[in-house]
């Protein structure tokens, strides 16, 4: 848990020049705030376990207020993207992650920042909790120098240090996750792998592949299926026979989580993961959380769902509010500390937008760099047989 909010604490000491741990000067006193609470988490739906994760949750004051900036941070930079989206500054694939933050920093939470994460193309939000800047994110969406992978790789191909992507290929992600786990375990170094996937790739073929090898070998591999209802604008009930995704590796032991509430899946995630550090083998999560945009930018999102199943979802379990109103009720932090912090990622956001939208594209001679690992320049053709570029790693 130390290291966890110590990663988050140091990203976002980089991206905001403020020590996130400080208070904020209020009307009250540090001393006036209860520092600890205890709240009761949903039971976990559970298939091959004969326990599961805790009923109740310990939070402190300074966890309460990480998780919730984290949360709204990547609230505030998703809401910017579908804002340069609609300017046309955003090109392209663009798959945004409001609604499913207390799934990313859930799982960080529960896990190392020396264990691994992969996950498919809706990749924002783990790219922040992962320690990339606000403004690197947005660079690389406007497909700037600056963007984490250096404008080149866009909304679904962002990466950090044991943080392998954002890939594009529906569920392409998760035998990648079982051989990482699978690293893990030759290396001997107890790190696990979280191998995440959507409702949609639930039924793909690859998915029960790597399952059937992770159970063999018992790699220390947490599955988890985000379960926001909808793969596409196909509803779970249409898509698959059976919507327990939890029980889909059969032989696997699996729990279905409560993915709205940021706790309870942090004692999931911690569960999941004491589960494989101990050499019982992988493990199925199934977050049931929900999207508030449509698939992607080109999906207006209510051609499948109504307006008020949205709205529904927003007044009765939304992660951000559910959290900021259990602190509120336990006396953990004020209306007006909540109101500087959301001024201060507003800021934030909007000083990466700028920074985004006015650093340089990426020169010509950069196109062809990073391709292969080895480091002696390769001449690369271009687009004609008189045109050559160097690749240069």
């Amino acid at each position: 848990m130390k290291n966890m909010l110590t990663t988050i604490s140091n990203a976002l000491c980089r991206m905001t020049g403020r020590n996130v741990g400080a208070r904020v000067v209020v009307s009250r006193s540090f001393a006036d705030f209860t520092s600890q609470a205890s709240f009761d988490i949903k039971e976990c739906e559970l298939h091959r376990l004969e326990e599961g994760p805790p009923l109740k949750a310990e939070l402190t004051r300074e966890q309460g207020l990480q998780y919730y900036r984290v949360m709204q941070t990547v609230r505030r930079m998703e809401l910017k993207a579908d804002q340069l989206y609609k300017q046309k500054i955003i090109r392209g694939f663009c798959h945004l992650y409001d609604g499913q933050e207390a799934c990313a920093v859930g799982i960080e939470s529960g896990i190392n920042p020396s264990d691994h994460l992969i996950t498919a193309y809706r990749a924002h939000g783990y790219t922040y909790t992962r320690g990339i800047a606000v403004k690197e994110i947005l660079a690389e969406l406007t497909g700037r120098r600056g963007g984490v992978a250096k404008g080149k790789g866009g909304s679904m191909h962002m990466y950090a240090p044991n943080f392998y992507g954002g890939n594009g290929i529906v569920g392409a992600q998760v035998p990648l996750g079982a051989g990482i786990a699978l690293a893990c375990q030759y290396k001997g170094n107890n790190q696990v792998c979280v191998s995440l996937y959507g409702d949609g790739a639930a039924n793909q073929g690859q998915l029960y592949e790597a399952f059937n090898m992770a159970a063999l070998w018992k790699l220390p591999c947490i599955f988890v299926c985000e379960n926001n209802k909808y793969g596409m604008g196909t509803s779970v009930e249409r898509a698959s026979a059976s919507t327990d995704y939890y029980k889909r590796g059969d032989y696997i032991p699996g729990i279905r989580v409560d993915g709205m509430d940021v706790l309870c899946v942090r004692e999931s995630t911690k569960f999941a993961a004491d589960h494989c550090r101990a050499g019982k083998g992988p493990i199925i999560m199934e977050l049931q959380t929900y999207r508030y945009h449509g698939h992607s930018m080109s999906d207006p999102g209510v051609s499948y769902r109504t307006r008020d199943e949205i709205q529904e979802v927003r007044s009765k379990s939304d992660p951000i509010t559910m959290l900021k109103e259990r602190m509120l009720t336990n006396n953990m932090a004020s209306v007006e500390e909540f109101k500087e912090i959301d001024i201060a990622i507003r800021k934030e956001v909007e000083e990466a937008a700028l920074y985004a939208t006015s650093d340089p594209e990426p020169p010509l001679e950069e196109l062809c760099n990073h391709i292969f690992s080895n480091d002696a320049p390769l001449e690369v053709r271009g687009t004609n047989p008189w045109v050559t570029l160097k690749s240069v790693s």
